[in-house]
């Protein structure tokens, strides 16, 4: 009977076979009906993608004050810029890149010089045809302070941006073997002027054309007629991104139906979603983590003394058990994980030590208590964490108040402006940008407020450096000022949790949540 059915699924794959003809031949063969609808869906998934339909998500990261405009993205105007926007480069599933907007990219013998080819042909929504004018007015648009562009701090690293012809040639102030990777930072979205016109239109010439801008409740899209490479993405006709911050309610409207896919799924709750019918889990181990910011020029946390003792005042193997359930690894007070080349293995692990906590918390003269702020926003599993963690202080004696804020506004109003606060970051494609982004002494989004002369020279020695020995070295150094010095405390590396309906076909989980965003151009839904 299997080699049978077999038969008969290739037939429907094929398009040789009708649903209906197979379901009756099935159920000849004394098949349930529910065993030959997953069989069909199979097939679906075989057939390839399948342009229809309204693709909708139900998303965690929503606020009434998100933006569109690419420098200035919050978590969820980020991941629906994946639907509209349109990158010069973007990873592939491999590791490796894939080429978008930038047909070709070569550089000098010392990598301070890059080249970029622009593609021809290409439309923006509005009509306009892409230029490398444009390009050179976007990467210039982030390098400006004033545009408080996330991308900031990788481009410190420009000397100089100019067009010519179909080309953007790109100097560097120093060699760079990475900078192709750099080009990936979603914030750098291609727009028409650079975006200097009107950043947050949401117009650039991704797959689908914006049509629904309701921060904090919905995004929507259509698919744009003429998008450069309709055979590989954009096979919806509209996508629609729904903020649900609550788990249990993401949860229930995948279960119901209301959307094809889910972010940030509690640990918890993966094993309720493993037995719900139709749905599936989709975990991927990449560069994120969760993790505690302290502004290290803010009092208490000003005192490296006080920041020592936080960190070793941690129970990361209990807040790994507990929090992840298996999901994730240790964090070691450093942004970077066996995912990234050149990882630097060789670091003590840091665990919980109360009686070294308790000598660095006397010797910081500090008393009272700490107020650490957190929201069930901040990352899956952040209240429970922030819970444990003021249980492990305590063993320390260490007096820490949990402040719950609400999940509307906390990316606004909570993170880059309270001294201590749970968060999370996705991880970068290298070291170099992971670094650049959030710990750079001039980074936008330096979310610590670290600012270490040591550590700046020694990155902008290591992005110059081309011998890999000597640059994993150069790694191991500033890893050990940041995790040592810094302000950030990393008790975790956790797999990016999606869950979604056997309706969707072609998701294969890699890197990041959500196939590193582009689930929405590259997925299609199953008839």
């Amino acid at each position: 009977m299997s080699q049978e059915l077999d038969y008969l699924s290739l037939r429907v794959a094929a398009g040789r076979l009708s649903r209906r003809e197979f379901l009756g031949r099935a159920t000849a063969l004394g098949v349930s009906a529910t065993f030959a609808n997953s069989l069909l869906t199979s097939a679906a998934r075989a057939e390839g993608p399948v342009r229809g339909g309204i693709l909708k998500a139900g998303l965690a990261g929503g606020a009434a004050t998100d933006t569109l405009d690419p420098a200035t993205f919050s978590t969820l105007s980020a991941t629906f810029a994946n639907c509209w926007g349109e990158l010069l480069v973007t990873l592939s599933p491999n590791g490796g890149l894939e080429n978008r907007l930038a047909a070709e990219i070569n550089s000098s013998k010392d990598a301070k010089t890059w080249t970029m080819k622009i593609r021809k042909g290409v439309e923006f929504h509005n009509g306009k045809t892409v230029t490398a004018e444009d390009v050179v007015a976007t990467l210039g648009r982030h390098s400006d302070a004033e545009s408080k562009s996330g991308a900031l701090g990788l481009m410190k690293s420009i000397d100089t941006i100019k067009a010519n012809d179909d080309e953007v040639v790109v100097t560097l102030k120093d060699g760079n073997a990475d900078f192709p990777y750099l080009m990936t930072d979603y914030h750098l979205i291609i727009q028409p002027n650079g975006g200097k016109d009107s950043p947050g239109a949401g117009i650039s010439a991704g797959p689908y054309k914006m049509t629904v801008n309701e921060p904090g409740v919905r995004y929507g899209g259509e698919r744009f007629a003429n998008f450069w490479q309709s055979d590989k993405r954009g096979f919806a006709d509209q996508v629609e991104l729904l903020t649900i911050n609550d788990t249990t309610a993401r949860v229930s409207a995948l279960q119901a139906g209301q959307v094809h896919m889910i972010n940030q799924v509690a640990p918890k709750v993966v094993d309720l979603i493993k037995r719900m019918p139709n749905l599936r889990v989709e975990a991927v181990s990449g560069p994120a983590y969760y993790c505690f910011n302290m502004f290290c020029d803010t009092a208490p946390f000003d005192n490296n003394d006080l920041r020592m003792a936080l960190k070793l005042a941690m129970d990361r193997e209990e807040m790994v058990d507990k929090v992840l359930r298996g999901f994730g690894t240790i964090g070691n007070d450093f942004p970077i994980n066996a995912t990234y080349p050149l990882f630097p293995d060789d670091i003590e692990q840091r665990t919980f030590d109360p009686d070294k906590a308790k000598f660095h918390y006397r010797k910081s003269g500090h008393s009272g208590p700490i107020m650490l702020r957190t929201s069930d926003v901040a990352f899956p599993g952040a209240v429970d964490a922030a819970q444990l963690y003021q249980q492990s202080c305590a063993k320390a004696g260490i007096a820490l108040e949990i402040k719950r804020e609400p999940s509307d506004g906390y990316w606004n109003e909570v993170w880059q402006k309270q001294p201590f606060c749970a968060t999370w970051w996705s991880g970068r494609p290298t070291q170099d940008q992971m670094y650049s982004t959030a710990y750079l002494s001039t980074a936008a989004w330096n979310d610590t407020h670290f600012k270490n002369e040591s550590f700046d020279k020694l990155l902008l020695k290591a992005r110059a450096e081309f011998d890999q020995n000597k640059r994993k070295n150069l790694y191991r150094e500033i890893a050990v000022i940041l995790r040592n010095e810094g302000g950030l405390i990393v008790p975790m590396f956790n797999q990016e949790i999606d869950a979604i309906s056997d309706k969707l076909g072609g998701y294969v989980a890699f890197r990041n949540t959500l196939m590193n965003g582009e689930a929405f151009s590259k997925c299609w839904l199953i008839p």
